[in-house]
This record gives structure tokens, C-alpha cells and sequence, in this order.
């Protein structure tokens, strides 16, 4: 097998809330779209992000009605900080504030409109010990 692209697809309520929302401010780009469905990508991020409307007939029947919870979109970044207080400036409301496992990994994390969890995250900490 060779992989040669990957993506992660969430079920939400309203996919251009979605989409705007990783648009404005994580620099994504879509890069497909129709009625329900969008695909965006950045050249950096290894993987796209797509979001499929709930309840699309074109999803199988077990999994139509389900939602992106309990699932953590997370990005690794560089100058977290920067990254917080840019959020933070955007008017992006922080839902875990930054913290630090013994391991040395830090993150916090903001939702998007659709209730969809966006961690960033760094493990310069750990290199750092």
C-alpha cells in the first residue's frame, strides 16, 4: 500500500460556519466544495480537513446522523504563544487554557462554530529538557 494523501472528515451541522472558521483563522484554503461538503488544505498541514453535512443521503445510514464529538482536530505549531494571542486578538474564545504535561507537550484549545475542538499544540518543551 501506498498512502498518498490523508484527510480527516467530521459530521457537522453547518459546514460554511466550519469552513469559514478554519479559513479565517488557521490559514486553510477549500479546495473542494458542494451542497454539504468542503474540503480544505494547507500545504503544511499533511493532511486535509474535510466537513460533510449531518444527515447527507451520500453518507451510509449507521453514520448520517453523527457528529464530530469527541474528536480533537490538533495542529503541532511553532511560537504557540504568538498563536494564542493571535486567537485571542481574532476574538476566538479559548475553551482549555494553555497547560503543560510532565512530558512537556503544551496546548489549549478553541471549538468552532459546530462545536468541533481545534487544539494546538507544541513539544518544543520536551526538547527543551
Amino acid at each position: 500500500m501506498k498512502i498518498t494523501s490523508s484527510a480527516v472528515s467530521l459530521n457537522v451541522e453547518d459546514v460554511e460556519a466550519s469552513s469559514a472558521f478554519l479559513q479565517r483563522h488557521f490559514g486553510f484554503r477549500e479546495e473542494m466544495a458542494a451542497d454539504g461538503f468542503a474540503s480544505l488544505g494547507r500545504d503544511d498541514a499533511g493532511m486535509n480537513v474535510i466537513f460533510l453535512r449531518r444527515g447527507l443521503d451520500t453518507l451510509p445510514a449507521d453514520q448520517r446522523d453523527d457528529h464530530a464529538a469527541g474528536l480533537i482536530l490538533a495542529f503541532t505549531v511553532d511560537h504557540l504563544e504568538d498563536e494564542l494571542e493571535r486567537l485571542r486578538a481574532e476574538g476566538v474564545t479559548i475553551t482549555m487554557p494553555m497547560t503543560e504535561e510532565e512530558w512537556g507537550e503544551r496546548a489549549f484549545q478553541v471549538r468552532d462554530p459546530n462545536g468541533v475542538i481545534v487544539q494546538l499544540v507544541d513539544w518544543n518543551a520536551a526538547s527543551a529538557r
